[in-house]
């Protein structure tokens, strides 16, 4: 019908999913792998809105940025709405793709914010000697045993990583402000960090109302709007054994993401 001039055709929603950890490996979400998945969601037809259905407990900073850009980018050129629709969490990197969105929905129990960055890791300086090992590192360039988990922690190499976070989490919150504007709220735990559930991430001006995608989207464009799904898929190979060790270490840090939430 939309080729038939003068007929108005039934209006549809794009819908990309967004349910995992965002990974710098290839294994959960990120860039190369989404960025065809969002190129058809706003480029095959004309969509009244591009929906994302975000369940992600966050990760990599930098893939989340580069997917975030990218949806702007194109909701901007092709002038189509994008609004975020979050289901259990959309924190740290998990935010930063909400505020891709005009508009950000929650369910009531959903978790939003975490806007900080962490990094973690193990040191394994005493274990290394029990076991009758030496460490030899040889180097050119101060810099380049930085933060070796088989030597002391340095408390130089500390005080860098904690700049490098500073650097990063003043780039998040620049880009929370930049989406959210005078949304936010005057809430001093706003950027420490601190997670919000249902009508209080809505107080803080994370998000904009409690809703679910397919009753706002009738809303929006009537009863009649249509859902079209896009998503990233595996290849045979992928799915059936190639990659089983690579999907089982997936697996566990994902829950691990998700478990800081209690999910």
């Amino acid at each position: 019908m939309k080729y038939i001039p003068f007929i108005k055709s039934t209006p549809f929603v794009a819908v990309i999913r967004l349910q995992g950890a965002i990974s710098n490996s290839a294994r959960g979400l990120d860039n190369p792998s989404l960025a065809p998945v969002i190129e058809k969601a706003f480029g095959r037809g004309k969509p009244a809105a591009v929906a994302l259905e975000i369940n992600c407990p966050g990760g990599s900073p930098v893939q989340s940025s580069l997917i975030a850009a990218r949806i702007r980018r194109l909701a901007d050129e092709k002038k189509i709405p994008v609004f975020a629709f979050v289901e259990d969490v959309a924190a740290s990197g998990g935010y930063w793709l909400a505020c891709a969105a005009d508009e950000i929905f929650i369910d009531e129990c959903s978790i939003t914010g975490s806007i900080g960055v962490i990094s973690a890791s193990f040191g394994a300086k005493d274990a290394i000697g029990k076991v009758g090992l030496e460490r030899r590192v040889y180097t050119a360039g101060k810099s380049k045993s930085f933060l070796d988990p088989f030597r002391a922690e340095k408390p130089a190499d500390v005080k860098r990583l904690k700049g490098w976070l500073e650097d990063i989490h003043d780039t998040f919150i620049n880009y929370v402000k930049s989406s959210r504007g005078q949304k936010l709220a005057d809430n001093p735990d706003l950027f420490t960090g601190e997670v919000f559930i249902g009508p209080k991430s809505i107080d803080a001006g994370l998000a904009d109302g409690i809703g679910h995608l397919a009753p706002v989207m009738k809303q929006r464009f009537g009863d009649k709007v249509k859902f079209k799904r896009y998503g990233a898929r595996k290849s045979l190979l992928t799915r059936f054994g190639s990659q089983i060790v690579d999907d089982v270490a997936m697996s566990i840090e994902e829950r691990a993401a998700f478990a800081r939430f209690g999910l």
